[in-house]
């Protein structure tokens, strides 16, 4: 699923998909093994998004370790630990309609296409939506990206079979909800500013929620009010 426009190198160009590229990320693929990342599908695709493409100049000799680094609008580009674990917990199928909510520089959404989505994505910032989208386009990504408020989703485009967060909330924002099929699953990190619990609901009926937490993790906060034009 992968575009072709992005060249196989052997050049050491850190603009094209080098073998020494590939090589780092089966390296992290190993490593997020390591940590217990289990599901084939969610390593397949961390295997084959190009993460140094999403970073910023000054970071690109870093791109393949686990750690998450610094975009523009003071957010980050997530560990990849991270984007695994959430994820993971999603437990998405070939097919499914996926919302995710802060699409920042655009990995989590790409890892999620890989693996076969149907990705919506909502961005608060000008900047990254202008960035991202422009990313998408040149890269082949046939994600549908939206410049909006997270906390609103897109009713419009509702329901979907499947919602992740990618900033912290201090609480799962009631639109989403609703939003989210009878069935389907929603993974957001929640809590205050500096620690929040990952969580995952599991929609029953439309007042029925099962919930489970998944451990400690540190988001940036989700912005909240309407986004500017």
């Amino acid at each position: 699923m992968f575009s072709t426009k992005i060249e196989r190198s052997t050049e050491t160009d850190d603009m094209t998909d080098s073998y020494r590229h590939q090589g780092l990320r089966r390296q992290l693929v190993n490593g997020l093994k390591q940590k217990g990342i289990e599901d084939p599908r969610v390593l397949e695709a961390i295997d084959k998004v190009p993460r140094h493409l999403f970073m910023d100049s000054s970071f690109l000799e870093f791109a393949y370790q686990d750690k998450a680094f610094p975009i523009a609008s003071g957010q980050t580009i997530s560990q990849p630990y991270t984007v695994a674990f959430q994820t993971e917990l999603l437990k998405v199928e070939k097919g499914m309609k996926v919302l995710e909510i802060g699409t920042g520089s655009g990995y989590q959404a790409c890892v999620l296409y890989e693996m076969g989505a149907r990705v919506f994505t909502v961005e608060r910032q000008i900047n990254l939506y202008k960035k991202v989208k422009s990313f998408f386009n040149k890269y082949g990504y046939k994600i549908k990206v939206f410049h909006g408020d997270g906390y609103r989703g897109l009713p419009s485009f509702a329901p979907f079979d499947r919602i992740i967060i990618t900033a912290a909330v201090p609480e799962i924002p009631g639109a989403l909800k609703t939003q989210l099929k009878t069935g389907g699953i929603l993974v957001a990190p929640v809590g205050g500013q500096g620690y929040q619990t990952m969580m995952r609901l599991v929609k029953h009926s439309e007042t029925d929620f099962e919930e489970e937490h998944h451990g400690g993790f540190v988001f940036v906060p989700m912005l909240p009010g309407t986004a500017a034009d």
